[in-house]
């Protein structure tokens, strides 16, 4: 028996890296998942795929969480698939990609993650817990700053957090807990690969700064740890960085 049989979860952003390895781990708890893609339809059923050999429930589902109908359609494959929703792992992010709007960070990493929330609220029972997956580099954006190249995306990271935050009173009423993981850089990520890019050296600076940075195997594992911790609502869990918690 997993620690989370019989729960059903929706994990964003879960095709590849970090949520994808989530979703993987959550299964394996018992859960079952729904995988979520915004384009990239084989790479979701490869994970899905991957689930259902070890012996677990998944579904891939396309949906863009900065659309009005990308969070109802999640939430309502889950209802049809599993029965409801028991946890919501808010790990989809972005803003480094070009062509997309110069508010599209602030539009996926704030708008959608209170979107997303709003819409799952509705089909979660008490005792559901929802994990936000955030970076240091935006959790202490006031206080530490960043490389100029993520400092756009840091701040609506923030905004984000600070409006998920604001909705603890409201999922308290429901007996919703709301976690947050703030890990530092990812080796591995596509944000990292794109800060990389724009900032040559940036990733290998970081790691000098830091001592070591996280895979994405092992930052993944501290998120599926927290969806199933014993923390009261509204925890930060800090993966890393210690010299951000110093500063």
């Amino acid at each position: 028996m997993g620690q989370l049989d019989g729960k059903a979860a929706i994990v964003t952003g879960s095709s590849r890296g970090i949520g994808a390895e989530v979703a993987k781990l959550l299964a394996g708890a018992g859960a079952a998942v729904v995988v979520n893609y915004r384009q990239k339809a084989p790479r979701a059923n490869k994970v899905v795929a991957g689930i259902e050999a070890a012996g677990g429930r998944a579904v891939a589902v396309g949906a863009d969480l900065t659309s009005p109908e990308g969070p109802a359609a999640l939430v309502d494959a889950a209802r049809e698939a599993f029965g409801g929703v028991d946890i919501l792992v808010l790990n989809a992010s972005g803003g480094m990609e070009t062509g997309l709007g110069e508010d599209y960070a602030l539009k996926l990493n704030r708008d959608a993650q209170v979107n997303m929330l709003t819409a799952a609220a509705e089909a979660m029972k008490p005792g559901s817990r929802v994990v936000f997956v955030t970076s240091h580099q935006a959790h202490f954006i006031n206080t530490v700053p960043t490389m100029p190249e993520y400092e756009p995306v840091a701040r609506s990271k923030r905004a984000g957090e600070d409006a998920l935050r604001a909705m603890v009173p409201a999922l308290e009423e429901k007996g919703i807990s709301l976690v947050v993981v703030s890990g530092d850089m990812i080796e591995g990520t596509v944000t990292a690969t794109l800060l990389d890019r724009a900032n040559p050296g940036a990733i290998e600076a970081r790691r000098e700064e830091a001592g070591r940075l996280y895979s994405v195997e092992e930052f993944a594992a501290e998120v599926a740890r927290m969806v199933m911790a014993d923390v009261p609502t509204g925890h930060t869990e800090y993966i890393g960085g210690q010299d951000y918690l110093s500063a």
